[in-house]
């Protein structure tokens, strides 16, 4: 009985599946598969690391005929999300062909928002939480990309979707003298946090999001602007699917830069380009 009913409810979804396959040219098929079995799209290696004697992992693109010093952008998945999604769909690969790209996986964490249980894989929200797990995790694969490259220290970057967006926040607390840029797409910084270092932040937000309200984004705005020493008047800077966004000029070298839609929770069409262009703008100064 359990495995018909289990077939019954299924069915809807191979059948989504077969349908979406059909719909889509012969090469797009080709990376809708992939996403939908779990796997990054070519160019992206699996790799593994143990932290507390727990298998973490990620998938790791470098750039074909790398040469050094490499940037190294950390690309953080939403909560109950998955890095393979994250890599085939945000389409940040192809905004960016220059950097490693990490984009690592989640393990099952409590979110007050959406899953009280802690079922779904997602990211530590405090310092401290969840032992560090994922602090712990960028480190590691920090460490062994520098081992294996010639890493510019001075363009590392940390970006993501709603909770991975949160914990670029939170990496932003833990490694301010590590990052030399953050992006936010969908997130916001803890309403605790009293006082950061200057840090250059693109912020993706929706005016209608209903997860992450835009108020709680818009309180990040100001703390950001205080922290890092911006103007109160922002500038046109871009504009990039349906994003508009605009910049908060800083005297320290670390401007904030606002992309706002008019729409909700998702990860918005013009996103990973303008967070792309914006990385590549930021260099860490060398202290």
């Amino acid at each position: 009985m359990f495995h018909r009913e289990a077939s019954l409810f299924m069915r809807p979804f191979l059948l989504l599946a077969l349908s979406l396959l059909t719909a889509v040219s012969l090469p797009a098929q080709g990376k809708l598969r992939e996403i939908l079995a779990g796997r990054a799209p070519e160019g992206f290696v699996e790799q593994s690391w143990t932290i507390d004697g727990v298998k973490r992992t990620a998938f790791v693109r470098v750039p074909k005929d790398a040469k050094g010093p490499l940037a190294v952008v950390f690309c953080w998945h939403g909560h109950g999300g998955r890095a393979a999604q994250a890599a085939g769909r945000w389409g940040y690969d192809q905004a960016d062909t220059t950097s490693v790209l990490v984009f690592p996986q989640g393990l099952p964490t409590v979110s007050p928002l959406v899953d009280k249980e802690g079922r779904m894989p997602g990211w530590q929200t405090a310092v401290g939480g969840e032992g560090d797990r994922d602090i712990r995790l960028f480190d590691a694969i920090l460490a062994d990309l520098r081992k294996a490259h010639t890493v510019d220290d001075r363009r590392i970057y940390s970006m993501g979707h709603s909770n991975g967006a949160a914990f670029s926040y939170l990496l932003w607390q833990a490694r301010p003298t590590v990052l030399a840029a953050i992006g936010s797409v969908a997130g916001s910084l803890r309403g605790d946090v009293k006082e950061l270092p200057p840090l250059p932040v693109i912020h993706v937000a929706g005016e209608n999001d209903p997860l992450v309200k835009f108020a709680w984004q818009q309180a990040t705005f100001v703390a950001v602007r205080r922290f890092n020493h911006c103007v109160d008047t922002a500038k046109p800077w871009a504009k990039e699917g349906v994003l508009t966004a605009s910049i908060y000029e800083s005297d320290r070298a670390a401007p904030l830069v606002t992309a706002l839609h008019p729409g909700g929770h998702e990860y918005a069409k013009g996103s990973s380009e303008l967070i792309a262009r914006f990385f590549k703008s930021q260099v860490r100064p060398v202290r």
